[in-house]
């Protein structure tokens, strides 16, 4: 016995080590929530503003690896599972982008457009060419709390 609970110790360690055990974690917890979703109740249709806003979660979520939270989000909210198209979204949305800006997910941009007041451009659609030296690129696939704060 005791030599079962070292190895599941040793285990565990390994995992959290590779960093695979959040992962495994994580699509434990996808898993369980398509079992436990009810197929019989149906959804309510997506109005177009949630699809978009879905739309620009899912990007957002699946940039920052955070596939397992994106794939419960579109089975939750009935979103289809292709993602519609970059071009698409941004021209539905009016975002006119630079090139630096299509590197990284809209919703930073648009954020970024927010937070300063969209004073940088004098197009009130266009999203700042300045937004992007806010999120620096070795910064976007770390979590939140280790992304350098200004």
């Amino acid at each position: 016995i005791l030599t079962d609970l070292f190895m599941v110790i040793v285990l565990k360690e390994t995992l959290e080590k590779r960093g695979v055990l959040g992962e495994i974690k994580a699509w434990i917890r996808a898993e369980v929530f398509k079992a436990l979703d009810d197929q019989s109740e149906p959804r309510p249709p997506l109005s177009r503003e949630n699809l978009l806003i879905n739309e620009l979660i899912r990007e957002y979520l699946e940039y920052n690896k955070y596939k397992y939270t994106a794939s419960v989000l579109t089975s939750e909210s009935g979103q289809p599972e292709v993602p519609l198209d970059r071009q698409f979204l941004a021209k539905e949305l009016n975002i006119v982008e630079d090139a630096n800006g299509k590197s990284v997910p809209l919703l930073y941009g648009i954020i970024s457009h927010f937070l300063h007041g969209g004073k940088e451009e004098s197009t009130q659609n266009t999203l700042p060419k300045v937004s992007l030296l806010n999120y620096p690129k070795q910064n976007l696939g770390k979590p939140p709390s280790a992304r350098n704060q200004k």
